[in-house]
């Protein structure tokens, strides 16, 4: 096949991710008169302040968090560092919906700690501050988000290696020292890719900022489609949306050294760390088990708590519906998406021009867009087309069409595949890394070409990485919220949509039951990304 016909893939790709958002901002020539009148008195103005002091406030507190853990576990030597350094990971595997509503739940008035303290000293704890407030939601956000940086930091301080200890103590450095002046520099692209990421997944939660009932952008979006019935005025909220991320890409590139630091031979060198001696080691050992404990361990053990205490009553048929809506879309949506990714990565492969490389950085980008967003504008892609389609076969046949795609589960599959394109595409363009074009001229000279070279020669080796893509994809789609919440199919409830429902009524306890379901097998996947993959 020639370069030009394996570049169509990589074309088909960039226009699903280009053309929601074509819609999205040609939203803004249909006028939306009072409703966008009434978002620009009311709703606007409060809500891009609520979310750019969230941006902010979780900006500085998971790289507060991030670093400084990723800096004890990598540096550092004090008791328990070798089990904090994976378990500090754990945090990931619980929503940040889910740790919103146990911490409301523990922590709110009616919780049992205010409880117990009245009980005990006849007044609520002055010093315990309201959780439900805007430094609340930038708590819970940072305890949940904070693994981002965490695990990208880790990495860089580890890679620096034993020469840069060396240097920095040869120089008269502390470790403190070493940290500020020789360790934070070199590790900043890391550093600044972890915020990023975070920055991202802030802009683009929905579920945490909706149990808080602390409006954003994202809830805007929600309420005005759902609450006003216009998807116009919504679309147009979401193309603001859109600017402000691509507001953190332009500045994360522009804040990136334009150096870059080689670390090949430091990262197979033996890693140094400084010891920790006397009472720094035990405040080094109690500041990592406190973040555990209230990032990971409490929201799970409470989790099972409450859903222990209703499972005898809410626990029926209906969550096997749930459970297997739940499953059944994160495994058609990991095996599709998968299966995508190695398309696009074989195309890539075919064609190494820089057109190539522009249209795979545009058919990843949709990571980077919040789920409403896409829920938005998959939505009004769906409608334009059904339009289309109806009025070529009313003015043809006579005929007038049902809905063919809009409320439908190819809806959800197409969001799911804009958004995480690239959590499947990385992993597989690794593997490809591997397969050299000595091994592909070795399997020409043996027979093989076209679709057999693909067959037995490279799928087998990129098995472990579309195993990979498949898993990271299948544990995104069990906790994505707002695209499932905004396309489902009528009737057609996951989860995530009866966490949703739950604690929009205030249902704390009730809400632990699915969410411990969605945590228990959100761990298979997990267990097996966990394993050593040869490919990724």
């Amino acid at each position: 096949m020639s370069a030009n016909l394996w570049r169509v893939p990589t074309i088909f790709f960039a226009l699903i991710v280009l053309i929601p958002l074509g819609v999205l901002f040609s939203s803004f020539l249909t006028p939306t008169g009072e409703i966008w009148t009434h978002l620009s008195h009311y709703v606007l103005g409060a809500v891009l302040r609520n979310t750019l002091w969230l941006v902010l406030g979780v900006g500085v507190g998971t790289c507060t968090l991030g670093v400084s853990l990723a800096w004890l576990t990598s540096c550092c030597d004090f008791p328990g560092r070798r089990f904090f350094s994976w378990s500090l990971i754990l945090p990931l595997a619980i929503p940040a919906y889910v740790i919103a509503f146990v911490m409301i739940g523990l922590l709110d008035f009616s919780g049992p700690i205010q409880t117990a303290w009245r009980e005990w000293q006849g007044a609520s704890p002055s010093w315990l501050p309201p959780i439900r407030s805007r430094g609340g939601v930038i708590f819970v956000m940072t305890l949940a988000l904070y693994p981002y940086v965490y695990l990208l930091s880790r990495n860089a301080f580890q890679t620096q290696g034993v020469k840069v200890m060396e240097a920095a103590q040869s120089l008269g450095c502390s470790p403190w020292q070493a940290f500020w002046r020789v360790s934070m520099p070199m590790a900043r692209p890391w550093i600044l890719g972890g915020v990023t990421l975070v920055l991202m997944e802030t802009l683009a939660d929905f579920g945490a900022v909706s149990i808080f009932n602390y409006d954003t952008l994202t809830t805007a979006i929600y309420k005005t489609w759902f609450g006003m019935f216009s998807l116009p005025a919504a679309a147009q909220l979401s193309s603001l949306l859109v600017l402000m991320v691509f507001a953190i890409v332009l500045v994360e590139q522009r804040l990136r050294p334009a150096r870059r630091v080689s670390d090949e031979k430091l990262y197979t060198m033996k890693q140094s760390r400084f010891r920790v001696e006397g009472p720094k080691k035990w405040l080094c050992l109690i500041y990592a088990g406190l973040v555990l404990g209230m990032a990971f361990l409490m929201p799970f053990c409470q989790l099972i708590y409450w859903a222990c205490g209703v499972m005898a009553r809410d626990l029926d048929w209906r969550y096997l519906g749930l459970l297997s809506h739940t499953v059944l879309l994160a495994c058609v949506a990991g095996l599709l998406i998968a299966g995508f990714s190695f398309v696009l990565t074989h195309s890539v492969r075919r064609c190494r021009d820089g057109w190539s490389k522009l249209l795979v950085r545009v058919a990843t980008l949709g990571y980077a867009l919040p789920g409403t967003v896409l829920a938005v504008g998959v939505y009004m892609s769906m409608v334009w087309c059904e339009k289309q389609i109806a009025k070529g076969v009313e003015s043809v046949f006579h005929v007038d069409l049902p809905m063919l795609f809009t409320g439908t589960i190819a809806a959800m599959l197409l969001a799911y595949t804009v958004r995480f394109m690239a959590v499947a595409f990385y992993p597989v363009e690794s593997a490809m890394n591997r397969f050299t074009e000595s091994m592909e001229e070795a399997g020409r000279s043996l027979g093989a070409s076209g679709a057999r070279l693909v067959r037995k020669v490279e799928l087998p080796m990129l098995r472990e990485g579309i195993l990979a893509a498949c898993l990271l994809v299948m544990v995104e789609v069990m906790k994505e919220m707002p695209i499932t919440l905004m396309t489902r199919p009528f009737g057609w409830d996951t989860l995530a949509v009866r966490i949703f429902e739950l604690t929009s009524e205030g249902e704390w306890q009730r809400a632990a039951l699915p969410a411990v379901v969605m945590v228990l097998v959100g761990l298979i996947p997990v267990f097996f990304l966990n394993r050593p993959q040869k490919a990724w």
